[in-house]
């Protein structure tokens, strides 16, 4: 897996596949590229680029664990690439890094389409993650992670297949029990910059003139209809789709999350 290097030293894995329109995927808080596994066979020809950020998957593994710090990553990756400004596909925490990058880099943005993120986000939703994240898995295998997937309330009626990958792509099976995908540490940088209420409307406003899509899961507890209503109230033109029976996140090959991508790519082009 091709690296490259942060101003900081720090050696971040990317993947960059394909020509044409570049589209940069950045997903969530602790997951890695291969996220965008299953949307990547729906997209039309253009230059998929990918990558995991600090602590994840095949990047070193330290901090500062940021928002800010990733955003300055990011553009960091866009400058390894020679690359002026591209699309970004922001999945949760990659769509705040995408609204920090339309206030403090909004040039090199060529469009945002976000997957269940907005400017606010939900206590409902953002506290469970707080509890969580950084901890040691309770499952001791892949499978026992997968059923435990499975049971999740807003993500009826999803094969325990896809569990079983998914189990695959957020833990690593060894002799002592599963291992995080992320550094641990990630928890208690995140608990410290979101345990009290963050808000990124002067981001989300910032972006005027940027072409906007927003992805959310109907039963999505960390981004309310209510916050929905307000981005679309501040941005008419904005593309919106829910899709249904899914929560935080959707997977992003349903039929609904592909149409909208393909209408937003097509606005772009």
């Amino acid at each position: 897996m091709p690296q490259f290097t942060a101003p900081d030293g720090a050696s971040l894995a990317y993947r960059d596949e394909g020509a044409g329109l570049p589209l940069l995927c950045l997903t969530g808080l602790t997951r890695t590229m291969a996220d965008f596994d299953y949307l990547a066979p729906h997209l039309p020809p253009l230059r998929l680029i990918r990558m995991d950020y600090r602590g994840r998957g095949g990047s070193d593994w330290t901090g500062p664990y940021t928002v800010g710090q990733e955003g300055r990553d990011v553009l960091a990756l866009l400058d390894h690439l020679g690359l002026p400004a591209a699309a970004i596909l922001g999945a949760s925490r990659g769509g705040l890094i995408g609204m920090l990058l339309g206030a403090v880099a909004k040039g090199r943005v060529l469009g945002l389409c976000l997957v269940d993120i907005g400017p606010e986000l939900a206590r409902a939703g953002l506290d469970p993650i707080l509890d969580r994240v950084g901890r040691p898995l309770a499952a001791r295998t892949l499978a026992e992670l997968a059923r435990q997937m499975s049971l999740h309330p807003a993500f009826p009626g999803v094969p325990l297949s896809r569990w079983e990958a998914e189990a695959r792509k957020q833990a690593v099976a060894t002799p002592d029990g599963l291992r995080l995908t992320y550094d641990p540490a990630l928890g208690a940088a995140f608990r410290a910059g979101f345990g009290s209420p963050v808000t990124f409307w002067t981001e989300f406003d910032a972006l005027a003139g940027v072409p906007l899509a927003l992805i959310r899961g109907a039963n999505s507890d960390l981004l309310s209809s209510a916050t929905v209503d307000r981005m679309q109230a501040r941005r008419p033109d904005m593309l919106v789709a829910a899709i249904p029976d899914r929560g935080h996140m959707p997977f992003l090959d349903e039929p609904p999350a592909v149409a909208l991508i393909l209408q937003f790519l097509r606005a772009l082009a």
